[in-house]
């Protein structure tokens, strides 16, 4: 893997990991999801659709394409058009159609998992692609890559006007496959690289302690590890019995709806509201803290920015409106409605997923404890610090300086 830089936290305290969520984004479209991976027994909303489709003007749509399209096309080709238009038609950025492909592609982003070399790309002040960042034990990294090597080729194409995006995609590519990079390093040393793409997943939580007993935990994304390994961190944290928490969910857009519950646990007495989902305007079901509250009692501040949505949004307005954790930073991004994964065959694997293609739905708004629904609102920190250009360029993290001046003083 190969993955853009994230302009805003260019230089923060992990930037290995934080740039994650913009590829994540890249790579959904949105980039701002919230899923489930239990259904439930929902009663329909849209009772006045009739149980069938009258598909005979489609077909008429479908024998003018036959007839009249210039280029070949395949029967697979548009019925995966047909599916995906059902989804596109709800007019929800969220509701989409997933062919089995797509639908490992979903999974694999959202598990921080994916097939490339192990490095951060970004472009330098003269709009050089730049490696920012070898990933140790990576391929990028044991090829020899090292941070400030310019990349003017990629498999002998010339990076000249190539977008980071561009470049990620010509970079990534099936484990096992190779991909020759051309750099200059130092500004005059031409050097060639010729890498092996490998699996790689890294984790979505990662956790150090600052200067003055303070935990710092990070959360990139709320995936299948996450609560594991924040429960980890957390039980760790109390142990060195930390002064305070930093929990930065700053770009993160979001995931699963457990894992959130369960981050939210960690800091909430139990069958403490988290959060309600509503249909239709009526509870459908409410959400409350599991147990395993290893760090009430120790102050917290979240950090959230505008790339803060979803999973993360809810966190923050649990432990905030719980009055368990103060909030600093920029207003997170307002998804307020939670989406489910339908297995369009009916069935699932042993281990919950999906055999083929999926439909990942919304199916519900979900509102705070304190009965504010986000959507297209956002939440407003307790204490507004933005994170200027001038910021990133000298280094200065501006909201982590200002959570860690809080807790110093409470």
């Amino acid at each position: 893997m190969l993955r853009p830089r994230n302009k805003w936290l260019r230089y923060s305290v992990n930037t290995i990991f934080i740039v994650i969520v913009f590829l994540l984004g890249l790579l959904i479209g949105d980039g701002h999801i919230s899923t489930s991976k239990n259904n439930s027994n929902l009663s329909p909303v849209s009772n006045s659709l009739p149980n069938q489709l009258n598909y005979s003007s489609v077909n008429q749509v479908y024998q003018a394409l036959k007839n009249n399209y210039y280029q070949p096309l395949t029967e697979n080709q548009l019925l995966n058009g047909l599916k995906a238009g059902l989804a596109e038609a709800t007019n929800d950025p969220y509701t989409e159609y997933f062919t089995a492909k797509e639908a490992k592609a979903f999974s694999d982003d959202l598990n921080n998992t994916f097939s490339g070399i192990g490095a951060e790309l970004s472009k330098d002040s003269s709009g050089n692609l730049e490696i920012i960042s070898p990933i140790s034990g990576f391929p990028a990294y044991k090829a020899g890559l090292k941070p400030g090597d310019v990349v003017t080729s990629i498999n002998g194409t010339g990076t000249t006007n190539m977008s980071v995006d561009q470049a990620v995609d010509d970079i990534r590519g099936n484990p096992g496959t190779k991909v020759t990079l051309a750099v200059i390093r130092g500004g005059t040393t031409a050097l060639s690289f010729t890498i092996t793409r490998e699996n790689i997943s890294l984790p979505s939580v990662t956790s150090k302690v600052l200067s003055g007993n303070i935990g710092y935990m990070q959360i990139s994304t709320f995936a299948d590890d996450t609560s594991s390994l924040a429960t980890k961190d957390a039980k760790q944290f109390s142990s060195e019995h930390v002064k305070g928490v930093i929990l930065d969910l700053r770009d993160d857009p979001g995931g699963l709806l457990t894992a959130a519950i369960n981050v939210s646990s960690l800091w909430l007495s139990p069958n403490t509201k988290i959060l309600d989902e509503k249909r239709g305007g009526q509870v459908v079901q409410s959400y409350y803290a599991q147990g395993g509250d290893v760090l009430n009692g120790i102050p917290t501040v979240v950090l959230i920015n505008s790339g803060s949505a979803s999973a993360s949004e809810i966190t923050t307005g649990a432990l905030h409106d719980n009055k368990a954790a103060y909030v600093i930073g920029e207003k997170s991004f307002g998804k307020g409605v939670v989406q489910s994964i339908v297995c369009i065959t009916g069935q699932t694997n042993s281990d919950g997923t999906c055999p083929g293609d999926e439909l990942k739905v919304t199916i519900a708004s979900w509102y705070r404890p304190d009965g504010e629904n986000i959507n297209h609102k956002g939440i407003t920190p307790d204490q507004m610090v933005p994170l200027t250009a001038s910021d990133v360029t000298s280094s200065n993290d501006t909201q982590l300086n200002a959570a860690e001046s809080y807790l110093a003083n409470h």
